[in-house]
């Protein structure tokens, strides 16, 4: 067990903070969570949590040239973002959610919660989409997958 996360569980222990501030805490250190129980991972069994989403798109468009699009994400950028999320006073966040059904995104951003968040993390560890399009002006393929 490292120093800071011993020092995480003493404030704990001592009632300087709730358990709840101690596993955002332990979260922050990038550490198991604050259970103390550390998963089994067995060799090769065991995804490592993916740090990135990536978005790749190749186009090969006759009249333009080439189009190539790389995009990498971090992950803690989004967790982040949601984190954040919370701060944004009620009446932009209605704004918000009305500016986003009017262009047909059914999306309330008040629903959207850190702990959701790590389920859909979680669950992209497993997702890979590959498009291949191929007509006679353009061939185009793109990937979106974790890393």
């Amino acid at each position: 067990m490292n120093e800071h996360r011993r020092q995480i569980l003493q404030m704990l222990a001592e009632g300087k903070i709730s358990a709840d501030e101690a596993e955002r805490l332990i979260a922050a250190l990038g550490e198991p969570s604050a259970a103390g129980v550390s998963e089994p991972s067995s060799a090769g069994s065991a995804k490592p949590r993916p740090k990135y989403l990536r978005v790749q798109v190749d186009s090969e468009d006759n009249k333009d040239g080439p189009t190539k699009v790389n995009v990498r994400v971090p992950m803690q950028l989004l967790r982040a973002g949601v984190k954040l999320a919370g701060l944004i006073p009620p009446q932009a966040l209605h704004r918000a959610n009305d500016a986003m059904h009017e262009k047909g995104i059914p999306v309330d951003l008040s629903q959207i919660k850190p702990d959701d968040l790590e389920d859909l993390v979680e669950q992209l560890n497993d997702l890979t989409v590959d498009v291949d399009q191929d007509d006679a002006n353009a061939k185009v393929k793109v990937r979106v997958f974790c890393e």
